[in-house]
Protein backbone atom coordinates (compact mmCIF):
# COMPACT_ATOMS: atom_id res chain seq x y z
CA UNK A 1 0.00 0.00 0.00
CA UNK A 2 1.67 3.38 -0.97
CA UNK A 3 0.06 6.44 -1.12
CA UNK A 4 0.33 9.51 -3.74
CA UNK A 5 3.11 11.97 -3.47
CA UNK A 6 2.02 15.40 -3.99
CA UNK A 7 5.23 17.52 -6.01
CA UNK A 8 2.63 19.65 -7.77
CA UNK A 9 -0.86 20.05 -8.66
CA UNK A 10 -2.30 21.90 -12.11
CA UNK A 11 -5.47 22.42 -12.70
CA UNK A 12 -7.87 25.48 -13.68
CA UNK A 13 -8.68 27.82 -10.63
CA UNK A 14 -12.52 29.08 -9.56
CA UNK A 15 -11.80 31.94 -7.18
CA UNK A 16 -14.59 31.63 -3.82
CA UNK A 17 -13.60 35.32 -2.28
CA UNK A 18 -14.19 36.97 1.27
CA UNK A 19 -12.86 36.18 4.10
CA UNK A 20 -13.86 33.49 6.65
CA UNK A 21 -15.22 30.84 4.81
CA UNK A 22 -16.70 28.30 7.54
CA UNK A 23 -17.05 24.86 8.10
CA UNK A 24 -20.85 25.19 7.89
CA UNK A 25 -20.94 27.24 4.85
CA UNK A 26 -18.47 24.96 3.19
CA UNK A 27 -20.63 21.96 3.90
CA UNK A 28 -24.11 23.31 6.27
CA UNK A 29 -24.74 20.40 9.42
CA UNK A 30 -27.77 18.39 7.81
CA UNK A 31 -25.26 16.71 5.69
CA UNK A 32 -23.10 15.43 8.31
CA UNK A 33 -25.76 12.64 8.67
CA UNK A 34 -24.47 10.81 5.32
CA UNK A 35 -23.01 7.06 5.60
CA UNK A 36 -19.73 7.59 4.16
CA UNK A 37 -18.23 10.43 2.43
CA UNK A 38 -18.47 9.40 -0.92
CA UNK A 39 -22.34 11.10 -0.50
CA UNK A 40 -20.51 14.19 0.45
CA UNK A 41 -19.73 14.76 -3.62
CA UNK A 42 -21.07 18.05 -5.10
CA UNK A 43 -23.11 19.73 -1.53
CA UNK A 44 -20.09 21.79 -1.28
CA UNK A 45 -20.93 25.33 -0.64
CA UNK A 46 -24.64 24.33 -1.43
CA UNK A 47 -26.57 27.00 0.85
CA UNK A 48 -24.39 29.63 -0.76
CA UNK A 49 -25.16 28.50 -3.74
CA UNK A 50 -29.04 27.39 -3.70
CA UNK A 51 -31.51 29.07 -1.92
CA UNK A 52 -34.76 26.93 -0.14
CA UNK A 53 -36.19 26.26 -3.47
CA UNK A 54 -33.17 24.95 -4.91
CA UNK A 55 -32.79 28.27 -7.38
CA UNK A 56 -29.07 28.81 -8.07
CA UNK A 57 -27.78 31.84 -6.40
CA UNK A 58 -24.84 32.34 -8.90
CA UNK A 59 -22.34 30.70 -6.95
CA UNK A 60 -18.75 31.30 -8.68
CA UNK A 61 -18.43 27.00 -9.01
CA UNK A 62 -22.12 26.83 -10.75
CA UNK A 63 -20.20 29.48 -13.65
CA UNK A 64 -20.09 28.26 -16.57
CA UNK A 65 -16.29 29.76 -17.27
CA UNK A 66 -15.44 27.95 -14.07
CA UNK A 67 -16.85 24.12 -14.83
CA UNK A 68 -14.55 21.70 -13.86
CA UNK A 69 -12.26 23.91 -12.19
CA UNK A 70 -9.83 22.09 -9.05
CA UNK A 71 -8.34 24.58 -7.17
CA UNK A 72 -9.93 27.20 -5.22
CA UNK A 73 -8.70 30.78 -4.33
CA UNK A 74 -10.05 31.82 -1.13
CA UNK A 75 -9.53 33.99 1.37
CA UNK A 76 -8.00 34.70 4.62
CA UNK A 77 -9.07 32.45 7.65
CA UNK A 78 -10.56 29.77 5.25
CA UNK A 79 -12.05 26.89 6.86
CA UNK A 80 -12.74 28.32 10.28
CA UNK A 81 -15.84 27.47 12.79
CA UNK A 82 -16.39 24.27 13.93
CA UNK A 83 -13.82 21.35 13.49
CA UNK A 84 -16.22 19.16 10.70
CA UNK A 85 -13.93 16.97 9.16
CA UNK A 86 -16.92 16.53 6.64
CA UNK A 87 -15.72 20.06 4.96
CA UNK A 88 -12.31 19.27 3.21
CA UNK A 89 -13.97 15.86 2.84
CA UNK A 90 -16.86 17.70 0.66
CA UNK A 91 -14.31 19.75 -0.98
CA UNK A 92 -11.88 17.33 -2.36
CA UNK A 93 -15.27 14.22 -3.33
CA UNK A 94 -16.54 17.54 -5.28
CA UNK A 95 -13.41 17.84 -7.76
CA UNK A 96 -11.29 19.78 -5.95
CA UNK A 97 -7.69 18.85 -5.71
CA UNK A 98 -5.85 21.88 -3.68
CA UNK A 99 -7.03 25.49 -1.99
CA UNK A 100 -4.88 28.56 -2.03
CA UNK A 101 -6.06 30.86 0.32
CA UNK A 102 -4.60 33.84 2.34
CA UNK A 103 -4.84 31.91 5.50
CA UNK A 104 -6.40 28.30 6.75
CA UNK A 105 -8.03 27.32 10.17
CA UNK A 106 -5.66 24.98 12.01
CA UNK A 107 -7.87 22.30 12.21
CA UNK A 108 -9.15 22.38 8.83
CA UNK A 109 -5.72 22.46 7.36
CA UNK A 110 -4.38 19.64 9.67
CA UNK A 111 -7.63 17.58 8.34
CA UNK A 112 -7.07 18.69 5.11
CA UNK A 113 -3.49 17.05 4.31
CA UNK A 114 -4.47 14.24 6.46
CA UNK A 115 -6.67 13.59 3.42
CA UNK A 116 -4.28 14.50 0.28
CA UNK A 117 -6.11 17.93 0.01
CA UNK A 118 -3.06 20.22 0.07
CA UNK A 119 -3.52 23.58 1.24
CA UNK A 120 -1.02 26.66 0.40
CA UNK A 121 -1.25 30.38 1.45
CA UNK A 122 -0.39 32.89 -0.67
CA UNK A 123 -0.45 36.94 0.14
CA UNK A 124 -4.14 38.78 -0.44
CA UNK A 125 -2.27 40.98 -3.21
CA UNK A 126 -1.43 37.92 -5.16
CA UNK A 127 -4.75 35.86 -4.97
CA UNK A 128 -6.40 38.48 -5.89
CA UNK A 129 -4.43 39.82 -9.03
CA UNK A 130 -4.76 35.83 -9.80
CA UNK A 131 -8.10 35.76 -8.95
CA UNK A 132 -8.80 38.92 -11.54
CA UNK A 133 -6.17 36.81 -14.15
CA UNK A 134 -8.42 33.38 -14.43
CA UNK A 135 -11.83 35.63 -14.51
CA UNK A 136 -10.64 37.29 -17.49
CA UNK A 137 -8.99 33.70 -19.18
CA UNK A 138 -10.60 31.31 -17.09
CA UNK A 139 -9.35 28.18 -19.26
CA UNK A 140 -6.12 28.97 -17.33
CA UNK A 141 -4.50 26.07 -15.70
CA UNK A 142 -2.16 26.62 -13.00
CA UNK A 143 0.81 24.85 -11.64
CA UNK A 144 1.23 24.37 -7.34
CA UNK A 145 4.39 23.34 -7.01
CA UNK A 146 5.21 21.69 -3.87
CA UNK A 147 8.95 21.56 -4.24
CA UNK A 148 9.90 25.34 -5.85
CA UNK A 149 6.97 26.64 -3.64
CA UNK A 150 5.25 28.69 -6.60
CA UNK A 151 1.93 28.64 -8.27
CA UNK A 152 2.66 29.39 -11.71
CA UNK A 153 0.97 29.49 -15.22
CA UNK A 154 1.79 30.50 -18.35
CA UNK A 155 1.97 34.40 -17.70
CA UNK A 156 3.39 34.61 -14.44
CA UNK A 157 3.86 33.03 -10.97
CA UNK A 158 3.54 33.61 -7.52
CA UNK A 159 4.89 32.06 -4.45
CA UNK A 160 3.41 30.33 -1.54
CA UNK A 161 3.81 29.05 2.00
CA UNK A 162 2.93 25.70 3.72
CA UNK A 163 4.23 24.25 6.70
CA UNK A 164 7.21 22.25 6.80
CA UNK A 165 5.46 19.30 8.47
CA UNK A 166 2.88 19.47 6.36
CA UNK A 167 4.81 20.14 3.25
CA UNK A 168 6.95 16.83 3.39
CA UNK A 169 4.49 14.39 4.84
CA UNK A 170 2.64 15.55 1.28
CA UNK A 171 5.60 15.46 -0.98
CA UNK A 172 6.71 12.11 0.34
CA UNK A 173 3.48 10.44 0.22
CA UNK A 174 3.22 10.09 3.97
CA UNK A 175 0.19 12.37 4.63
CA UNK A 176 -1.85 9.34 6.37
CA UNK A 177 -1.12 8.39 9.47
CA UNK A 178 -3.27 5.07 9.19
CA UNK A 179 -2.14 4.17 6.42
CA UNK A 180 1.56 4.93 7.78
CA UNK A 181 0.45 2.23 10.37
CA UNK A 182 -0.62 0.04 8.05
CA UNK A 183 2.13 0.00 5.53
CA UNK A 184 5.04 -0.42 8.45
CA UNK A 185 2.56 -3.48 9.85
CA UNK A 186 5.72 -5.16 10.13
CA UNK A 187 8.19 -3.05 12.32
CA UNK A 188 5.05 -2.01 14.73
CA UNK A 189 4.80 -5.94 15.16
CA UNK A 190 8.52 -6.06 16.35
CA UNK A 191 8.15 -3.31 18.10
CA UNK A 192 5.23 -4.47 20.18
CA UNK A 193 7.27 -7.39 20.54
CA UNK A 194 10.53 -5.73 22.09
CA UNK A 195 7.53 -4.23 24.70
CA UNK A 196 7.63 -5.33 28.12
CA UNK A 197 4.71 -7.35 28.48
CA UNK A 198 2.46 -5.98 31.41
CA UNK A 199 -0.52 -7.77 32.73
CA UNK A 200 -3.46 -5.70 33.82
CA UNK A 201 -4.97 -6.58 37.52
CA UNK A 202 -7.99 -6.00 38.93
Amino acid sequence: MSLTKFTSITGACVPVPGPDMDTDRIIPSRFLKCITFDELANVMFWDERFDENGKSKSHPVDDPRFRGASIILGGANFGCGSSREHAPQTIRRSGIKAVIAESFAEIFFGNSTGIGLPCVCASAEDIAALSRYVSEHPETEITIDLQSMTASWPDGSIPIRMPAEAREALTRGRWDSIAELLVNLDAVEKKNAELPQVSASC
